[in-house]
């Protein structure tokens, strides 16, 4: 029973060990977004979710490593990114941009 529990909390330590972690701030005219803003990040087929705080910033735990999508529901509409979850923690910050009358998001 003992080599069971120690077997079960090594596999649940190491899981959470090689899960990519996504973070960063979204801004839009220098001002973070409000909070509640749902986040998306999609990697590998699977997706993950999250939401900004009230300093705009967002936390999400990938299981998946490669190249994947963010996306934030934003005003209405869904701004997406290009992301790259990794084993480590990856920090990704945005700024939240008009683009021919349509909002994108930009890296910072």
């Amino acid at each position: 029973m003992k080599l069971l529990s120690c077997l079960m909390l090594f596999f649940c330590l190491t899981t959470a060990a090689i899960a990519g972690e996504l973070y960063g701030t979204i801004i839009e005219a220098g001002k973070p977004v409000p909070a509640g803003i749902k986040i998306e990040v999609a990697v590998a087929g699977k997706a993950f979710a999250g939401e900004t705080d009230k300093f705009g910033t967002y936390h999400i735990f990938a299981a998946e490593k490669g190249k994947g999508t963010l996306t934030a529901d934003y005003r209405d509409q869904k701004l997406t990114a290009d992301i790259f979850s990794y084993e480590k923690a990856t920090r990704y910050d945005w700024t939240v941009e008009v683009v021919d009358g349509k909002m994108t998001l930009k890296r910072r």
